[in-house]
């Protein structure tokens, strides 16, 4: 059996993973399985599934310019004592240098780094990144991302062009075809009848662009004072948030949900989706919000190959809080066959079954350019 190792932070319910596990769930794993390199030692939500499904999780000492002999050392060691894994496939963006470096150092021959980001955060580690991000084309043999902007940034147009492929984060649609009765039971359970209900998924960090989103839905409560925020995740920037909210006196209208193993229906119960990032590859959460047929509205940083839909727009981050509610509440009342998403969605290619089937033969492909069967 094929085993392809993927290296992450951790397995954390977050878009990357929860891809990576959409995959995982429904590719035929009776032919190919999934290991998972963890690069933080913090365990992750998705860690039990992963080995009740016949996967391994692999802790590593960590992608640190200080213990990287160490992290190689552990790489090779983790690939001699493993010779089924005949594929690395890196999700960490630029930082995914040091696994496909140890790869290749180790002598594995097919190394995927995977860019799933069209920008990188001006934090205290961003020198590093970008000295790794120089590195990353060296160190792979495969270029994947989860589209044009992102594989352009990662690894330049030329190269892009050339041999970039493009793996969609796909979804399972029959989650989110949307449901009625699931809006009715949610929206009731939560006193949101009668709400305008402007929903929001993604981790509470600096991409995400919380703060802007609530500006934004403070010039739309102005005029709509049932309209409610409904906001998914977790993150660092969350208690700054709850605070800002209440400075703007919306600490009533804001719903802080949490985390979510599934964010569904949710969805369904939402009156549009609001992503005001600073930067995005291609958000798994854009194309879970379109399945349900829910009015999406993203920002011009966020690419525009999200635009599944019609009932998708983007809104530049230059125009005024005013301007953004302007476009929100044009589609306040509008009735439309929400049911229609999931089908818009699997036209466009974000269907898990059929894109499973495609990356089972594509990674099996690889392998065997790779790894040629032995003639007796």
């Amino acid at each position: 059996m094929l085993r392809v190792l993927h290296s992450v932070s951790n397995m954390a319910r977050a878009g990357i993973e929860t891809m990576l596990m959409n995959y995982y769930r429904e590719i035929d794993r009776s032919r190919i399985q999934f290991d998972f390199l963890a690069n933080k030692p913090v365990p992750g939500e998705y860690d039990d599934e992963i080995r009740a499904m016949g996967g391994r999780v692999f802790v590593s000492p960590g992608l640190n310019p200080l213990v990287f002999p160490k992290y190689k050392r552990y790489v090779a060691d983790l690939l001699r004592q493993n010779p089924d894994i005949r594929i690395l496939h890196a999700h960490n963006e630029a930082m995914g240098y040091y696994a496909l470096q140890s790869a290749k150092d180790a002598g594995l021959r097919v190394r995927i780094a995977h860019a799933h980001n069209t920008k990188i955060i001006r934090d205290y580690k961003y020198p590093l990144k970008m000295v790794c991000k120089q590195l990353l084309p060296g160190a792979a043999t495969d270029y994947w991302s989860c589209g044009r902007d992102a594989g352009i940034y990662y690894y330049g147009k030329k190269r892009w062009n050339e041999s970039g492929f493009i793996l969609h984060n796909a979804i399972d649609l029959s989650r989110f075809t949307f449901r009625r009765e699931a809006r009715e039971r949610l929206r009731q359970l939560h006193g949101l009848e009668h709400s305008f209900v402007i929903g929001h998924v993604g981790r509470f960090n600096v991409q995400k662009n919380h703060e802007r989103l609530l500006d934004i839905f403070a010039a739309v409560a102005k005029t709509v004072p049932e309209a409610r925020l409904a906001l998914i995740g977790t993150g660092e920037l969350e208690q700054a948030v709850k605070e800002k909210a209440g400075a703007l006196q919306l600490g009533d209208r804001v719903l802080f949900l949490g985390q979510m193993a599934d964010v569904s229906e949710w969805y369904m119960a939402m009156d549009c989706f609001v992503l005001p990032s600073l930067f995005e590859g291609l958000p798994v959460v854009g194309i879970e919000a379109q399945a349900t047929g829910l009015p999406c509205f993203f920002s011009d940083r966020v690419t525009d190959e999200v635009l599944l839909s019609p009932e998708a727009r983007r809104v530049s981050l230059d125009a005024d809080d005013a301007a953004w509610a302007e476009e929100i509440l044009a589609v306040r009342g509008r009735e439309t066959d929400r049911t229609l998403g999931a089908d818009t969605v699997r036209r466009a290619g974000y269907d898990i079954r059929t894109e499973a089937r495609k990356l089972l033969e594509r990674y099996i492909r690889m392998a065997e350019r790779a790894y040629p069967p032995t003639r007796p």
